[in-house]
């Protein structure tokens, strides 16, 4: 029977250490080493690595032999977000939404997920931290209703285990995956808690190897840290096609996304939108927004 034990792994490069130090020997980063729990290999798996990720092996051609070919985008509905995304999602791209909780991450997810299933294409919405109920009362609260279409191509799944995720993505056949939150997704294989640093890379990489395997957009809600930073492994921003941040003052209705990595795109575009009562509001004209309390007879 595997032995459980304690190592701490770095957030900045993924070197494991025996013990915890203040400073990483490794990158040289401080303060970034974090402590996991994890199995101890038995015996007869001594030397082995972590299950590797099936598909097919790709082989090395020269680079003139490469069809170069422009990815139909697919859009989302939301003019604010299809501008910072570039034009909209890239089919095959790994997407990272971040935020603070409570900031509205799961609403845009939400929206997202109802316009592209209005237009017509099949969105997989996969929750690890709501029930069916609760996403289905918030959706009906942002504006679903019970005779849209939407709710036909709309595909809803409250789950945590990476497998029973790959096995509902292999039936549904879906155009779009979003996943809310990647923190809270397990695979068994690796023996560590959900969250964890081993468990986020892991659990990233593989649903980024069969997003791009089957072509569809894969988009993840991740956390931030109170630093500002995201939540888990450094790497995992390195993984991922874009970096998304969603941000906004607390109390205050206003929300504003920002590119932070974009491979498809420029990351000097910014979306603002408002919280509302019915989910988030488009800004088209944030000039008007933020002058209308202004006196028409002020100086300057």
């Amino acid at each position: 029977m595997a032995k459980r034990r304690t190592i701490h792994i770095c957030n900045a490069c993924g070197s494991q250490q025996p013990r915890w130090l203040g400073r990483c020997p490794d990158c040289g980063e401080w303060d970034t080493l974090q402590e996991e729990l994890v199995d101890t290999p038995s015996p007869a798996g001594k030397g082995s690595a972590l299950p590797r990720v099936s598909g097919p092996a790709a082989q090395a051609v020269p680079i003139g032999e490469i069809e170069p070919k422009a990815e139909a985008r697919v859009p989302t509905g939301l003019a604010e977000l299809d501008r910072v995304l570039g034009g909209g999602l890239v089919p095959g791209s790994g997407m990272l939404l971040a935020g603070e909780p409570g900031i509205g991450k799961s609403t845009l997810l939400l929206q997202t997920a109802q316009r592209i299933a209005a237009g017509g294409a099949r969105f997989l919405y996969v929750t690890g931290e709501e029930s069916a109920a609760q996403v289905r009362l918030r959706s009906d609260r942002i504006g679903a209703r019970a005779d849209d279409k939407t709710n036909a191509e709309l595909f809803l799944l409250a789950e945590c285990d990476l497998e029973r995720i790959e096995d509902q993505i292999a039936a549904v056949r879906p155009s779009v995956v979003g996943i809310d939150s990647v923190q809270t997704v397990r695979w068994s294989e690796v023996p560590s808690s959900a969250g964890g640093v081993v468990q986020v890379r892991e659990v990233t990489s593989r649903l980024l190897a069969l997003a791009r395997r089957e072509g569809f957009p894969l988009l993840l809600v991740g956390h931030v840290t109170k630093d500002g930073g995201v939540a888990g492994p450094r790497v995992l921003e390195h993984m991922v096609d874009g970096v998304l941040q969603f941000e906004g003052e607390r109390g205050q209705p206003l929300r504003i996304l920002r590119g932070i990595k974009n491979r498809f795109g420029s990351t000097q575009e910014v979306g603002i939108f408002e919280m509302r009562g019915d989910g988030l509001g488009e800004i088209a004209n944030p000039s008007k927004l933020l002058l209308g309390d202004r006196r028409s007879d002020a100086p300057g």
